[in-house]
């Protein structure tokens, strides 16, 4: 027979904080869980860079009913509660929306995530010819570990613009029967000097140069006679010749297909997850979301990793100029102060992966502040790093407003920090959107390994994500 709870139990349940762990939940769910993730698994491989991945939205806006904002703008076609419109940004950012049922001046509920990763970029006169092999120069985009990043198989993506504008889309290592590329490492029997090096050092950045071809042009009389003959071989099928690389964007990223991880499954290993996972979850949201009451919302930037710069960075005009179109087409006497009105009264969620404690490196973290894999949904009311140097900070009343919805929706979710205090941290695209007067809460889904060519997530953890920007969405 079971004892009813101490005064202690009582007191302990009504007045502690306990993490939940989110597989205990519901067998449904779990589910529900597996077969959202192996929609996810498709999106990370078709999407492994931000121009794919934006490629890849919007097939899917179109396919769900988004109409094109731009072409909307020209018709001068005014947007009725329901409609759904997008636009890509110069084919590497995107925002959409299903206007709501409210006024637009009362504000939008928005998610958003960036959808560049770490990756290895291609120099602008990248190839050369050394000891009887061709190589190609990189530049690491965004912070790595570099000496994670040798002896892995590589896949080239990107596009080349040609001398008469032409544009020639490249992709190589994905298919079974592609080549695939690597970068080398010095033999253990020669590497005496080498491992004496500090991490940060044992590969250097002008070290990461990709091995590319061998195979001499049979010529005599030509003194590069390999990279005679690879240019050869990439005019044959690209129609490009060398100084079109200085016109391109070609990366180079791991030529791996995201796999299950563990015997249970219950983990997914890929590149990219950082931040495509977040991506991933809020655009899903969007897609199976109801009509809303509030406009909803969604922007996903590039350069996150490099400190969300340019035309189509979150520091761009892009999301003012997309709701100042939208205010544009729903109102009769439109003004910048609309916008800055709409904008006021505005709520973000900034969706990010978290640093989920390793036990293996379980020091670097305080473990009261910190994100667990399984645990659900993670919040980070600020980011920055040290002294919260850079970083965007949520206000108390919208955290209590998001943690409070995310109770009575049972979305299971838990709070951290990233890493001790004096040892770094990081940041998002929050701090950009907070600046145009917007709230805003970072949250999003723990990984491992984060920054290094195979991140991990846990399943559950993007389900719960999932249902978090969900229900935030279709939220007064």
């Amino acid at each position: 027979m079971k004892q009813e709870k101490t005064q202690g139990e009582l007191l302990e349940e009504k007045l502690t904080y306990k993490q939940k762990n989110a597989w205990e939940y519901s067998e449904k769910e779990v589910q529900q869980a597996f077969e959202l993730c192996d929609e996810y698994k498709t999106y990370l491989d078709q999407g492994k860079t931000e121009r794919e991945f934006c490629s890849v939205v919007e097939r899917q806006l179109v396919k769900a009913g988004y109409e094109n904002l731009t072409e909307l703008m020209k018709k001068g076609t005014k947007l009725k509660k329901g409609t759904k419109v997008y636009y890509i940004n110069k084919e590497k950012s995107a925002v959409f929306a299903v206007i709501g049922q409210e006024p637009l001046t009362q504000g939008i509920n928005m998610v958003g995530a960036h959808i560049d990763s770490p990756r290895l970029d291609l120099k602008p006169n990248p190839i050369y010819e050394d000891s009887g092999m061709v190589l190609l120069k990189t530049h690491y985009y965004g912070g790595i570990k570099k000496y994670q990043w040798v002896t892995i198989p590589y896949a080239l993506h990107g596009v080349v613009i040609k001398a008469d504008g032409t544009k020639v889309e490249i992709c190589i290592g994905e298919d079974d029967k592609d080549p695939v590329f690597t970068i080398t490492d010095l033999l253990p029997h020669l590497a005496q000097e080498q491992m004496k090096k500090k991490a940060t050092e044992v590969i250097e950045g002008e070290s990461l140069n990709i091995l590319f071809g061998s195979i001499p042009l049979k010529d005599d009389e030509v003194k590069d006679k390999i990279k005679l003959n690879i240019l050869k071989l990439l005019n044959e099928k690209y129609g490009m010749v060398e100084e079109d690389f200085i016109s391109a964007e070609l990366e180079a990223v791991p030529a791996y297909k995201a796999r299950d991880i563990g015997l249970d499954r219950s983990m997914i290993g890929a590149y990219g997850q950082d931040d495509r996972v977040c991506a991933f979850t809020c655009i899903k949201a969007m897609l199976d979301l109801p009509q809303p009451k509030k406009t909803a919302l969604c922007i996903l930037t590039d350069k996150e990793e490099i400190g969300s710069m340019g035309n189509t960075g979150a520091q761009s005009s892009l999301l003012k100029n997309f709701v100042s179109k939208l205010l544009y087409l729903t109102v009769d006497n439109y003004s910048d102060i609309l916008t800055n009105q709409c904008l006021e009264n505005s709520k973000m969620l900034s969706a990010d992966v978290n640093a989920a404690v390793d036990p293996t490196y379980e020091s670097v973290n305080e473990k009261l502040n910190s994100s667990y894999m399984g645990n659900g949904i993670v919040f980070q009311k600020y980011t920055g790093s040290r002294g919260k140097y850079d970083a965007s900070d949520a206000n108390a009343e919208f955290v209590a407003e998001i943690r409070n919805l995310f109770n009575k929706e049972g979305i299971i979710w838990h709070l951290s920090e990233m890493g001790k205090v004096d040892l770094g941290g990081g940041g998002t695209i929050a701090q950009h959107v907070a600046n145009l007067g917007v709230d805003v809460l970072d949250c999003g889904v723990p990984i491992l390994s984060m920054h290094s060519p195979i991140e991990i997530s846990s399943k559950i953890d993007v389900y719960m994500s999932y249902k978090g920007m969900k229900v935030f969405l279709e939220s007064k």
